[in-house]
């Protein structure tokens, strides 16, 4: 099916094949794009209007202009899924990513007869090769490791917008699998407190509490924050502060966010166990929790995606 998917780009779909950007493009050249991925649970977008809101804080940040506004931007975004409904039968869910770049540099104009725009591409994706190898993980849990590459501090470049500048965090994935194949990467700023992974938001469990990173030096996550509502819902009192490797070191239970995997238990850390090593019952308590406001049984879904994700769609 992957040859009838379309990509919004610039006003028009085009096939995935045919979506392109110039190689001298912003985006290419610097890194200088921002971009939002959503993905939906029983193909309704989950909190939509939340990433299209830091979309559009991001482009504010960058001053990037996508000559749109953020409802026009909506209604490409919906008109991208009906475009491609018929691409994604019941039970197989997708994600949507939006890249926003300021376009071709003013020093190539001389290849763009039509002025330089802003580049604007969104586009859906099969979340089965996001989730389905990641399956078991739900059942084992995750080894998070603290990597020598440590984040990039916001004075320099803003963690809080969403940019396709991420070599940082390419480095840390490099390094935490030299550690252990499939480790997972835990970031640090240079005053060593834990901020994030890469691409993904943390939390610990200690004493019936959770505890997550404060929003200064990290993506400040849609799940992250669905997350947090929902351990106030069910009378858990969260905390964001400072979190240094040895508050994980002796936390109860760990976990991860992000757009994709929901919720993600971490059960080692840099070859320690994270308690006793096995995934804990507030971890589990907030993923049914999140399943049944999404209504969709999150690791039931992925496990069906493993069975799934030899299959070419």
């Amino acid at each position: 099916m992957a040859e009838h998917r379309k990509v919004y780009l610039n006003g028009e779909f085009v096939s995935e094949q045919d979506a392109r950007i110039s190689i001298f493009d912003s985006a290419v050249m610097f890194g200088d794009m921002v971009f939002e991925m959503t993905r939906v649970y029983n193909h309704e977008p989950f909190r939509l209007r939340h990433h299209l809101e830091r979309l559009y804080a991001s482009l504010k940040v960058t001053e990037i202009d996508p000559e749109m506004s953020i409802d026009e931007m909506e209604e490409a975004t919906l008109k991208t899924i009906e475009v491609n409904k018929e691409c994604f039968p019941k039970g197989l869910d997708f994600q949507i990513m939006h890249n926003v770049s300021r376009g071709p540099l003013p020093n190539y104009v001389r290849l763009f007869p039509n002025g330089i725009k802003p580049t604007v591409t969104i586009n859906c994706w099969p979340l089965i090769w996001h989730l389905g190898p990641h399956a078991h993980e739900y059942e084992t849990g995750i080894h998070l490791v603290i990597t020598p590459q440590q984040s990039v501090p916001a004075r320099f470049l803003d963690p809080k917008v969403k940019n396709r500048s991420r070599l940082y965090y390419q480095i840390a994935n490099l390094q935490a699998e030299k550690f252990e194949k499939n480790a997972s990467a835990l970031l640090t700023d240079e005053n060593g407190f834990i901020t994030e992974g890469t691409g993904n938001n943390f939390f610990l469990i200690k004493d019936g509490e959770l505890f997550t990173p404060e929003g200064r030096n990290i993506l400040r996550g849609v799940t992250r924050g669905a997350v947090i509502e929902l351990a106030d819902e069910l009378g858990i009192p969260c905390h964001e502060t400072n979190l240094e490797p040895y508050d994980l070191a002796n936390a109860d239970e760990a976990f991860i966010t992000s757009t994709t995997i929901a919720i993600m238990p971490a059960t080692k850390f840099n070859g320690m166990e994270i308690g006793d090593g096995k995934v804990g019952p507030m971890v589990k308590s907030l993923t049914d929790a999140f399943s049944e406001m999404v209504g969709v049984d999150i690791v039931a879904q992925a496990k069906e995606y493993m069975e799934e994700a030899g299959v070419s769609i």
